[in-house]
């Protein structure tokens, strides 16, 4: 099983990524800008999931940051 970013590209531990849109997150009033740096991504079992301290994002909003 392999984490892919929206373009395709292959997601490790560790990796910085960004939202390809502003994501709202639910419950909370905390809102990840577009093109925003999230540093240190934790995989998850699920491919389409990864974490970001406690929350959890869908990896097809996400872009690897070289």
């Amino acid at each position: 099983m392999e984490t892919k970013d929206c373009n395709g590209n292959i997601l490790q531990t560790g990796d910085t990524v960004q939202p390809i849109k502003d994501l709202q997150v639910k419950w909370s009033s905390q809102v990840f800008k577009k093109w925003e740096a999230i540093k240190k991504i934790r995989l998850t079992d699920d491919p389409d999931f990864v974490e970001v301290k406690w929350i959890y994002l869908r990896t097809e909003f996400l872009k690897k940051r070289k």
